[in-house]
């Protein structure tokens, strides 16, 4: 590959690492973009809007700290990864911040129930962290590549940083303590995936100290090293995501069962299934129809036949009443 379309150790360190002569220039950019964006992302999560929550991603400035931490790591620059990962705590905690704030303006609570926005971050699983590890890796290989450096903007928007840590803020406030740790658990996922992948990208590059490539001893004494980091992350983040993903698995088999069981019986008494939810093995569904109330027998057998214990499934019966104004 030519060398005209790399960077430089030196390139790197100028768009990763906030040190120098615009040093302060850098700091005071990076606080005033990030509780922005983290306004903004809180104002996209409550109002429900994509754009807007795609808006933050683009503004957030978190990206380049984690980059940091990345090739700090591969320099061994042990200031500049302290720097790095002080960037990446503090902001991230007053992402958290703004978003709690945030939700202190809004009078309904801000959960995965009622919220589109929070309900796809409160439960990674498997797939975001596939997403994430691809996401982290176009990072990586756009900063040492300068013929590609104009995907970062994309790679912001994919990586989702800020939101996941404004619905962490916004749960809290709403005493949804499970799902602000699942949103919580979406953000280390990808910070942890950016690490992971812009590590090894980095060394498959030969990225090092005071030289733009490696000698082949250094680069096979690093490439075991690499591996192991990344290896020994995908296990720490891929246990809970691996729960995770069994537990939707589970409930959308069990949704799945009872709504085979639940809408014939129910469409032949003249009812509906509103809606199914589910808490581990147990159910609640909601039917709606007119009086009177169905004898439920049928409804247990027919359960029963799905491989569903009806002990574990309440029934909700929420009568319904026609009437047409003006008769």
């Amino acid at each position: 590959m030519g060398r005209g379309r790399m960077n430089t150790v030196t390139d790197m360190r100028d768009a990763v690492f906030f040190e120098g002569d615009e040093q302060r220039t850098r700091l005071s950019r990076f606080w005033i973009l990030l509780p922005l964006a983290a306004v903004i992302a809180s104002a996209g999560v409550i109002g429900d809007s994509d754009a807007t929550v795609i808006g933050a991603m683009i503004v957030a400035p978190l990206m380049t700290p984690i980059l940091g931490i990345v090739l700090a790591t591969v320099l061994g620059d042990r200031r500049n990864l302290l720097w790095s990962w002080m960037l990446v705590v503090t902001g991230a905690l007053a992402a958290v911040a703004v978003g709690y704030a945030m939700g202190l303006v809004d009078p309904s609570p801000v959960v995965a129930a009622n919220n589109p926005q929070v309900a796809q971050r409160v439960s990674p699983d498997l797939i975001s962290l596939v997403a994430a590890l691809a996401t982290g890796a176009v990072g990586a290989v756009a900063l040492v590549r300068k013929d590609i450096s104009d995907t970062l903007p994309g790679v912001a928007i994919a990586i989702s940083l800020v939101p996941p840590l404004c619905v962490v803020g916004l749960t809290l406030q709403s005493q949804a303590w499970d799902q602000a740790l699942g949103a919580l658990l979406l953000f280390v996922t990808n910070v942890t995936a950016i690490l992971a992948t812009g590590v090894v990208i980095l060394a498959a590059y030969r990225v090092g100290p005071g030289v733009d490539k490696l000698d082949e001893s250094t680069l096979a004494r690093r490439r075991p090293r690499a591996i192991v980091f990344i290896v020994i992350t995908l296990v720490i983040i891929g246990i809970p995501l691996v729960s995770t993903s069994l537990r939707v698995t589970q409930q959308s088999v069990l949704e799945s069962d009872i709504h085979t069981a639940a809408d014939p019986w129910a469409q032949a008494h003249g009812w509906q299934v509103a809606s199914i939810t589910t808490n581990g093995p147990d159910a609640v569904v909601r039917l709606t129809g007119p009086e009177p109330i169905p004898d439920t027998s049928d409804l247990e057998t027919a359960l029963e036949q799905q491989g569903v214990d009806p002990a574990d499934i309440t029934v909700e019966f929420v009568p319904a009443v026609v009437q047409k104004l003006g008769d």
